[in-house]
Parts: C-alpha cells; structure tokens; sequence
C-alpha cells in the first residue's frame, strides 16, 4: 500500500509540472498583458520599465521557474489588472464555485445512483423506459444549451427561480455562503443542475450497466434460492459491488464539475473562479489565468489520487497484483 501510494503521489507531482509548463507556455498566444495596462499615450521607455517590472523580459523558463518556486510558498503573484495578490482574489471566489460544485455533485451521485439501481431493477417497466430516453438529453445537449434553457424556463417563462448571480450571501469566518439565505439557495437551483446535469447522466447508465451485470452473476442466483429478500439482494449485495467501478468513474466526473464549473459560471454570471478566468482571458491577466489553472489541476488530480487510494483499498484484486509484482 505504501510503495503503491508513493508511486501514485509521484505521478501526480510530474502531471501537474506538465500541466503547469503547457498552460504557462500558451498563455505567451493570448497577447501581451503590456498592451491593456499602459494607456494610448505610452513611450518605449514605459513599456521596457513596466516590462522589467513584471518580468517579462527574463527568459520563459526562467518566468517559469519563479511561479513555481512563488507558487510553492503560497505567492501566486499580483493580477495585472486589480493590482491585487492572486491568492487573495482567489480566495474571496472560492467559495461561490465550491459550493456549486458540491451541490452539483451530491445532485449527480444522489440523483444518478438512484436512478441508475431504479432502472436496473426496474429495467422491463414503462418508467425506467421512460428515464433512459430522457437521459439522452443529458448526454446530447451542451452546457451551456441546457443552462440557456433552463432560464428561459424556470426565469423567463414562470419567474419562479433568478436568471444569474449568487444572490444574497452572509459571511461564516471567512467564507461567504449562500447556504443560509433563502435567495441563495434559490440561485443555487439552476446552475447546479446545468453543472451536474451531464455527470448525473453518466453515473445514472453506469450503474444501471453496472447493475445489471452483477444481478446476472452465480452468488445473486445462489442468494435468490437461498431466499433472501429482493430488497437485501438489491442493496445489500448486488448494489455494494456495483459501486467500486462507479466510484472511479464518479471520482473522475467530481474534477470535471470543478474543471468545467467556468461554462456555466459564464451563462448564469456566478461569481465563482470560472467567471475570474473567463474575465483575465479578456485582459490578458496572466498570473490569474496561469493560478487557475494550476489550482483547477491541483484539485484534479488530488481527487483522482484519492479515488485511485480508494479503489486499492476496497478491490482486494489490486492488493493481489501489486504484491504479485514486486515480489
């Protein structure tokens, strides 16, 4: 487990170096950051300076260099536009994007496993027909198609949920949260669903495959005329087996909901970190763009180290091959 572990942590640490030298060596496509903060009436002298100032004239690996070495003890720059550290802007939007992934995600694993075992079990029945037609929709649609709509819908045509932004917000320590209003849970509503719509899709026909392959298996036959209750068949044996796949899968989607949270931030202007960036691509801020994505890398690939740690642990199989092979 240990030596499994150490390989897993190493690999990880080379991923985000290589993640960080790509997303560092495009940022040098999007433009030159000198262009939006000095005025019309510039000199040659006002660009060299700024240009030294912000260190621009230094090598890219040497740039490089220093925003990992920064980055390392906490310091992810000053964003050229603001003026202020990166970490701090990061932190005041953290909240708002974490909050909508983890609804997004509790909506999707909820959501998604029950309908995936209610499919399963009632796979011949007009409803769990019914559920997997319209899941479709989930998988076909974009983002941003499925968010358009949703506000035409619940904002436009019925006004019963508000069309973008966070709504009402109070501050908890030094987390704001719109857990604790009513206009915040509101507005939580729509971009959640937008966010977690195509996850819970996945996971729903994940597990219904899923399911259904386990409750063909012998020890499910041998259960039944040992007679035990389908309710304990279902739950107890065949749906606890069914989840060690589903928890990589479901672990792999989690970083997805925070890795693409920015197009639906975007469609409902949430104020969460994805609307930062989008923002900083404009005015070509690039500590913020290159802070974001190394934060959104970071927690990536954290969440499939831990699913990956998880998976050892619960399939003994993996124990058996990994002792197998050093020994």
């Amino acid at each position: 487990m240990l030596i499994y572990s150490l390989r897993r942590i190493f690999q990880s640490i080379i991923v985000l170096l290589v993640v960080g030298l790509v997303a560092f060596s495009m940022f040098r496509f999007v433009g030159d950051p000198i262009d939006n903060m000095l005025g019309q009436e510039r000199t040659d002298a006002d660009i060299e300076r700024l240009r030294t100032e912000l260190g621009l004239d230094q090598p890219f690996i040497v740039q490089y260099g220093k925003f990992l070495s920064n980055a390392a003890t906490g310091n992810l720059g000053v964003s050229y536009r603001q003026g202020r550290p990166v970490a701090s802007i990061l932190l005041e939007r953290a909240p708002a994007t974490l909050e909508l992934a983890a609804v997004s995600g509790l909506f999707a694993m909820i959501v998604g496993v029950g309908l995936g075992v209610f499919t399963a079990i009632r796979r011949h029945g007009f409803a769990a027909n019914f559920i997997m037609t319209v899941s479709l929709i989930g998988v076909s649609l974009p983002t941003f198609l499925i968010g358009i709509l949703l506000i035409y819908l619940f904002a436009v045509e019925l006004g019963w949920l508000p069309s973008f932004g966070r709504g009402e917000t109070v501050m908890v320590g030094g987390w704001s949260t719109g857990f604790l209003t009513a206009s915040g849970l509101k507005a939580l509503i729509l971009p959640s669903i937008t966010l977690g719509l195509y996850q819970m899709t996945l996971i729903m026909r994940l597990v219904r495959s899923e399911m259904l392959e386990v409750l063909r298996a012998d020890y499910i036959r041998f259960a039944r005329a040992r007679g035990l209750r389908e309710r304990a068949i279902n739950f107890r044996h065949a749906l606890k087996n069914t989840m060690v796949p589903v928890i990589t899968i479901t672990g792999l989607q989690l970083g997805s909901i925070i890795a693409f949270a920015i197009i639906t931030e975007t469609v409902f202007q949430w104020p969460g970190v994805g609307l930062l960036f989008i923002n900083a691509i404009q005015f070509v801020d690039i500590p913020v763009m290159a802070a974001y994505l190394m934060l959104i890398s970071v927690m990536f690939v954290g969440i499939n180290l831990i699913v990956d740690l998880l998976y050892f642990a619960i399939d003994p199989r993996l124990r058996v091959d990994t002792n197998a092979v050093e020994s």
